[in-house]
């Protein structure tokens, strides 16, 4: 189990001793954070590694998981849908369904009535609150989420629930919601840099698991990973790579800035790009529609021997990466999204990004300094085809990109914001707060 000080050669000792002394502050607090899933996902990954400098840090931290069965969890990815701004169609049973599910699980979680502090992440859990009318601690939602434009309905339904918590938490200013009169904070979720999926690899290393998957590791590589989710947009990402291995006409022509930085990506797309694409990423317990993208994408490719299409298994950090490190160009092209991981995981590697343009991927990617935003498969065509044709440039914008995790998004200053939220909620007795 790591500890905070095993962080001082990365984010240096003045950081720690500040983070213990906030610790020193909550000694002994009980804070207990609950979510849906275990393995799979951002939220569980951040929570395995959050937990443990939390106690390091002085507090009494627990993590609990609800249970549900398949429709629950059909009826909150529809919640997830909506509340990135997509139409659905929920029928009265299945909120009915919903809230008895909440139900039971507060029935095995009575404890929580005695935490000082209780964190419930996004919407599965988020009527818990519901059946703790005599809690004692303070309460906070803390959504994962790109709520900035929601489906009204499935918002409202669930905003009766998050009034009555303490505070909400968001990723970005942007998602925070001004029909919620309770505090409000921003905290960007991290990385962890001691983590296996994140520590540095031997080239050897790498070579040796490219080739375990097939991969060739003298040709250029494009990667996206993460979850087969429709908003993380796998059959985009297809698209992508078959615009630069089998183009057709003009794609673009001339020269863009961004950045303060002059870009001449001038070319004809009949110039072929010799590469191939690895699109790797699990299912998540949470997540029913996982499998029916994986299978979409799957069809998408055909029988192109050049796209990788690997699920992996839930612990599959190493091999991760090692498929990040191998990358000549790492790709996030969401439609929507809350923060994706994926982005700081790439940049701390060296990587240029080429990132959707929403919700916390603009925190993460300064366009044409670390990698580019990019609204649409052609525009992703373009970016890439540039980092792949400028070698040198696409190094330096690796170089910036670790520098700028380093100093935004590791695990410490997460751990550092929750303790000063706690402290925040227990000490300064105001409505509206606005880090």
């Amino acid at each position: 189990m790591t500890r905070l000080d095993d962080y001082i050669s990365i984010v240096g000792e003045e950081n720690i001793n500040e983070i213990k002394e906030m610790g020193e502050r909550l000694a002994s607090s009980k804070v207990v954070h609950v979510n849906s899933t275990r393995i799979g996902g951002g939220v569980a990954e951040i929570l395995e590694k959050l937990i443990p400098l939390l106690k390091d840090s002085g507090l009494d931290a627990e993590w609990l998981v609800i249970k549900g069965d398949e429709k629950f969890f059909r009826v909150t990815k529809d919640f997830h849908n909506a509340l990135h701004g997509a139409s659905v169609q929920i029928k009265q049973d299945s909120f009915e369904h919903y809230l008895e599910v909440n139900k039971q699980n507060a029935e095995e979680m009575s404890a929580l009535n005695d935490a000082d502090f209780v964190v419930i992440h996004d919407p599965q859990p988020a009527a818990l609150i519901k059946y703790f009318p005599k809690r004692k601690g303070r309460w906070i939602w803390r959504c994962h989420i790109d709520v900035s434009t929601p489906n009204l309905l499935i918002w409202d339904f669930l905003k009766e629930f998050i009034k009555q918590y303490d505070a909400a938490v968001f990723h970005v200013d942007k998602f925070a919601k001004k029909d919620l009169m309770i505090r409000q904070f921003i905290v960007p979720p991290s990385i962890d840099p001691l983590n296996p999926k994140n520590r540095e690899m031997k080239m050897e290393e790498v070579e040796k698991i490219f080739k375990k998957h097939g991969l060739d590791t003298k040709k250029p590589t494009i990667t996206q990973i993460g979850r087969f989710d429709k908003l993380k947009d796998p059959e985009g990402v297809v698209k992508v790579y078959q615009h630069l291995k089998y183009p057709e006409g003009v794609i673009e022509f001339g020269r863009f800035l961004r950045g303060g930085n002059l870009f001449d990506i001038t070319y004809l797309a009949s110039e072929r790009v010799e590469c191939q694409l690895l699109l790797a990423g699990g299912l998540a317990s949470d997540d029913p529609e996982g499998e029916e993208v994986y299978r979409s994408v799957l069809q998408q490719a055909g029988n192109d021997k050049d796209v990788h299409i690997l699920l992996l298994p839930p612990q599959a950090d190493v091999d991760i990466n090692a498929m990040q490190r191998g990358s000549s160009v790492v790709l996030q092209k969401s439609l929507k999204e809350g923060f994706a991981l994926t982005v700081s995981e790439a940049l701390w590697k060296g990587k240029p990004v080429v990132g959707g343009y929403t919700g916390g991927i603009p925190l993460q990617i300064i366009d044409g300094v670390n990698g580019f935003l990019v609204n649409s498969i052609e525009e992703a065509a373009a970016r890439v085809r540039f980092l792949l044709k400028n070698p040198k440039k696409a190094e330096e914008m690796g170089k910036v990109g670790v520098e700028h995790v380093r100093r935004n998004f590791i695990i410490t200053r997460q751990v550092r914001d929750h303790l000063l939220m706690y402290l925040t909620l227990k000490y300064i007795p105001r409505k509206l707060v606005q880090l």
